[in-house]
């Protein structure tokens, strides 16, 4: 593969990259795509050393190799998990080992840009890690069912997870969302977990940030009266561009600075005061649906930032 490619490594059904890769393609950037999880180690084959200026040689995916030295970025969206064998002792090792390996040379490439870096990624999906410069609504993380009621019953609250992973239910995929939590629903089972209880932000509207490099990307996004949690209700939302207040913008910034990110998708409960609560930070979150609807050019932002690559690229 000629010239300095960028690694974009999503799982197989991924529109959001696409789009990406797309707009890569049309600027003539050579691009190399894998899932990691699924691919290594056939068809993906690594033979990487270690030198002066840190990790060369060749990644190959197929018929199609990239030089390991030259990459100038690495786009992290949503690989697949090294597959572990349902427990088998080899698959288990083997799938520790290709983490390790493939994972640990792609993560420690010289001068390349990461959008973002898996470690990086990694820390900052767990929801307690808050950054000051955000109204943040009252908060509580507990497995203690006296705690979990007196909170509730202090102020109209909700429970949201803690991480929003994939499930099914009678073979369909579902998802929890944000409900409300009243003292009565709460009983025996939170001590199984850990479970997030938060004060109920009383909003006219969320907002969805999206934040690439130093670019702002905001979209008001108004649901039904009543409705607790957006996602719920995909069908029912109107959408349009907004400003992002200039104190928001620099606590965004300065939040993916603290957590060395290069993307982040925040959102926010907006008051009708004007008043902007933050909820959480997605490090991968989803963005695409939005550039039509409010009309925001992402993909635009999120190339750029990969074609400029590191600054020995630019």
């Amino acid at each position: 593969m000629d010239g300095c490619p960028v690694l974009v490594c999503t799982e197989y059904e991924d529109a959001t990259a696409d789009l990406v890769i797309a707009e890569l393609n049309r600027r003539r950037v050579p691009v190399l795509r894998f899932d990691p999880g699924r691919d290594f180690p056939a068809p993906v084959v690594l033979a990487a050393r270690v030198g002066p200026s840190g990790w060369g040689g060749r990644l190959t995916v197929g018929k199609r190799t990239a030089d390991l030295s030259a990459v100038r970025a690495l786009y992290h969206r949503r690989p697949s998990p090294y597959p572990t064998g349902d427990g088998v002792q080899v698959a288990r090792f083997a799938a520790q080992e290709n983490r390790r390996g493939l994972g640990g040379v792609l993560g420690a490439l010289p001068g390349c840009l990461y959008l973002s870096h898996p470690q990086a990624v990694a820390r900052a999906e767990y929801k307690p890690a808050l950054r000051v410069g955000f109204s943040v609504p009252a908060t509580l993380i507990t497995n203690d069912p006296v705690e979990a009621r007196a909170f509730c019953g202090e102020r109209p609250a909700i429970y949201k997870p803690l991480h929003a992973g994939a499930y099914e239910v009678e073979g369909e995929p579902a998802g929890i969302w944000a409900a409300p939590a009243g003292t009565g629903e709460i009983d025996g089972a939170v001590s199984h977990s850990a479970h997030l209880f938060q004060a109920r932000v009383p909003k006219v509207a969320d907002v969805r940030a999206v934040v690439v490099g130093e670019r702002v990307f905001s979209a008001r996004i108004t649901a039904p009266p009543g409705i607790v949690d957006w996602r719920a209700e995909y069908r029912s939302l109107t959408y349009e561009p907004v400003a992002c207040p200039k104190e928001i913008r620099r606590a965004l910034v300065r939040f993916l600075d603290d957590f060395g990110l290069n993307f982040g998708a925040f959102d926010f409960a907006v008051t009708a005061d004007g008043g902007w609560w933050f909820l959480e930070c997605n490090p991968n979150g989803q963005w695409a649906w939005l550039e039509g609807v409010a009309g925001l050019p992402i993909t635009t932002a999120i190339a750029d930032l990969l074609e400029n690559g590191a600054s020995r690229h630019e």
